[in-house]
């Protein structure tokens, strides 16, 4: 009769054979940040570039859009109270050339474009943008 044998190898791995956490600066988390953010699903693609976890990404990337990661430093955001009081209607200004083709290109802080008519109500404007970009 014959057995089989197996012979199993241990390795043991000292503490100084660990990998260590890497320190980020904040201007290299940004950059990252930034690199994530340029595109439609850049960031599990942009994690693995730089040996992140995904989360990570995700977190520093939220960091971001709170002003939290790479904030000048001083600066901070005043509060808002806004009154139910109607105003006139404001007529928008007119651009050169402005009518019913003219649009506008709006870069939001989380990387997405919103294209709108020149010519829409900034009431309209104000309600839409909460939406898109809740941040």
């Amino acid at each position: 009769m014959s057995y089989a044998k197996t012979n199993s190898h241990i390795e043991i791995l000292g503490s100084e054979d660990l990998g260590r956490r890497r320190e980020w600066t904040d201007e290299e988390k940004v950059r990252i940040v930034q690199e994530s953010l340029r595109g439609h699903r850049q960031g599990s693609a942009t994690a693995r570039r730089y040996g992140l976890s995904r989360s990570l990404l995700s977190i520093w990337r939220r960091d971001y859009r709170r002003g939290v990661l790479g904030g000048p430093a001083g600066h901070a955001f005043m509060p808002l109270a806004i009154s139910a009081r109607e105003a006139a209607p404001v007529e928008p200004p007119m651009l050169s050339g402005s009518g019913p083709d003219v649009r506008i290109e709006i870069a939001l802080p989380n990387g997405r474009r919103l294209t709108v008519p020149a010519t829409l109500d900034p009431g309209i404007l104000a309600r839409l943008l909460p939406v898109v970009d809740p941040s």
